[in-house]
């Protein structure tokens, strides 16, 4: 019996969709793995002799770039990876202060926060310089 055109539409929707989802979690997989990696290369350096808050203030105002620099020349990325954490940071610069922070002991984590979150209230509708490019 010859299926009509609806049911098959209907039966390629789903096959459709699995691809779509499979692509998407490969994508976060990715991008999970490179905040890692970011996470592993920045993490030690940035709370090893206390927070620069000027460099905090620079990452509120979305400047990523020798961040950005420093992962593409590691080596240890695709550049389709270093380009999604890039797109990934300039829309979210918290991400990359996530990674920064994740060898900082609690008390400089809470220190980071309220100061991420004093600047968000003293600049609540400016973008980030990356939204400007």
């Amino acid at each position: 019996m010859a299926r009509s055109r609806t049911t098959q539409r209907m039966t390629a929707a789903p096959a459709a969709q699995h691809r779509t989802t499979a692509a998407a979690t490969q994508q976060r997989t990715s991008n999970t793995s490179a905040a890692a990696v970011a996470a592993a290369m920045f993490s030690y350096d940035f709370v090893e002799d206390g927070v620069d808050y000027d460099t905090l203030e620079a990452l509120h105002r979305g400047e990523i770039s020798s961040w950005i620099e420093a992962l593409a020349q590691s080596g240890l990325l695709a550049e389709s990876e270093v380009a999604a954490v890039a797109r990934e940071w300039g829309e979210r610069p918290s991400l990359l202060l996530d990674a920064l922070l994740t060898d900082a002991d609690e008390m400089t984590v809470r220190r980071c926060r309220l100061a991420w979150a004093s600047m968000d209230r003293l600049a609540p509708f400016t973008f980030p310089i990356a939204h400007s490019g």
